[in-house]
């Protein structure tokens, strides 16, 4: 049997790795700018994970969500402290597509509607409702899709009140990032997300905050859409959470109420993935990483803007989007096999930088020269 070929891939095999540094299989080391999509929010082989990870696998891997797992208890508690929303509730589940399937379906639960406003650019996953709302017709196979998606400019204020004036209480749910990762590390501006608030209380809406990528410290606020200043109803979060663990989850406001059997899962919330989820929880915590995240990302923000050659610097903390001329194509590939340096790109042309959140001043100095030098070719 061979591997579904479905990505392009690097001729690179990684086998080992370390806090931002990762080893491919003729012992090169590399700069690791990227975490494989911002999983990586702690540093690869953090010593207080591996040891979570282990010592929890030697009592129990795994068991359903038809006992008591009081580790599930521990999490919510350690992440509405974290967060900053103690008053929410945590439904546990697997990957990022999987909490915004479920934040999208609970809320047509909520208020008995369908209709759902999306954003151009947007990307919230590959199943069937995240994939709708997912704004790349490429990967929205036929029987994903739906009319019940209405797709708007983003930040674009009028359009959004518009939408809410035509549709009404056909709405059910805004979906929206803080900033667009695969869409090109592109900020909601603080207003839009305060419009977006305020609609969806005038019309019973519910407020669904994308944080799979733009959240859990990554921006220097746990949530990046907290730079509005305004809560969101579901917050749903993946990646940076379990650091390479597969483990996922939607923050809930108290005004939702729960009943038997209205979401589940099988692997979601189990004794190795809390595990995880806490460990990264503990070391963003007694790391100030949130911290260190606004620090050397604004550093390197306002050192990527003093650069020459550079159409535009985007982005909050650890998440940047460094956007480059058409003539500067090859510059994310000379940064990965001449100076050993894994980054991101979002299309046409935009280098995504999405490091651990423990990234230092002088890693963020190595890649700012070798970029300098990569650009003048």
């Amino acid at each position: 049997m061979n591997l579904f070929d479905v990505y392009p891939l690097n001729n690179i095999e990684i086998v080992k790795a370390s806090g931002s540094a990762v080893w491919d299989a003729d012992g090169q080391e590399y700069l690791d700018l990227y975490g494989g999509h911002a999983v990586i929010s702690i540093g690869h082989t953090h010593p207080h994970y591996v040891k979570r990870l282990t010592d929890q696998l030697n009592k129990v891997g795994f068991y359903s969500n038809s006992v008591l797992i009081p580790l599930q208890a521990q999490l919510a508690e350690k992440l509405g402290q974290v967060s900053g929303k103690t008053d929410f509730q945590l439904f546990l589940c697997n990957s990022g597509a999987e909490a915004n399937e479920n934040a999208l379906k609970l809320a047509s639960f909520y208020n008995g509607r369908k209709k759902v406003i999306a954003f151009k650019g947007a990307f919230h996953g590959r199943t069937s409702l995240a994939v709708a709302a997912t704004d790349n017709p490429k990967i929205v196979a036929p029987v994903n899709e739906t009319d019940n998606i209405v797709f708007l400019p983003h930040n674009d204020e009028a359009a959004l009140e518009n939408a809410f004036a035509a549709y009404g209480n056909e709405i059910t749910a805004v979906i929206i990032e803080g900033i667009q990762g695969v869409g090109g590390i592109k900020e909601a501006s603080v207003s839009f997300l305060q419009k977006i608030r305020s609609l969806c209380d005038q019309y019973n809406a519910v407020y669904i905050a994308d944080s799979v990528q733009c959240g859990y410290g990554r921006t220097g606020q746990f949530y990046s859409h907290d730079y509005a200043g305004v809560d969101a109803d579901v917050y749903t979060m993946a990646k940076g959470m379990g650091n390479g663990f597969p483990v996922a989850g939607i923050s809930i406001a108290p005004k939702f109420k729960p009943w038997h059997g209205m979401l589940g899962t099988t692997f979601g919330g189990n004794h190795l993935a809390c595990a995880a989820a806490l460990a990264v929880l503990e070391i963003i915590e007694q790391d100030n990483l949130m911290k260190n995240a606004e620090v050397i990302g604004t550093y390197l923000i306002n050192e990527l803007k003093q650069i020459e050659g550079i159409n535009e610097v985007r982005g909050r903390g650890l998440m940047i989007g460094i956007d480059l001329p058409e003539d500067k194509s090859t510059v994310k590939k000379d940064l990965l096999f001449k100076y050993k340096i894994f980054t991101g790109e979002a299309k046409p042309n935009v280098i995504r930088l999405l490091p651990a959140l423990n990234l230092t001043k002088d890693q963020a100095d190595q890649f700012l020269n070798d970029f300098k030098t990569a650009l003048k070719g």
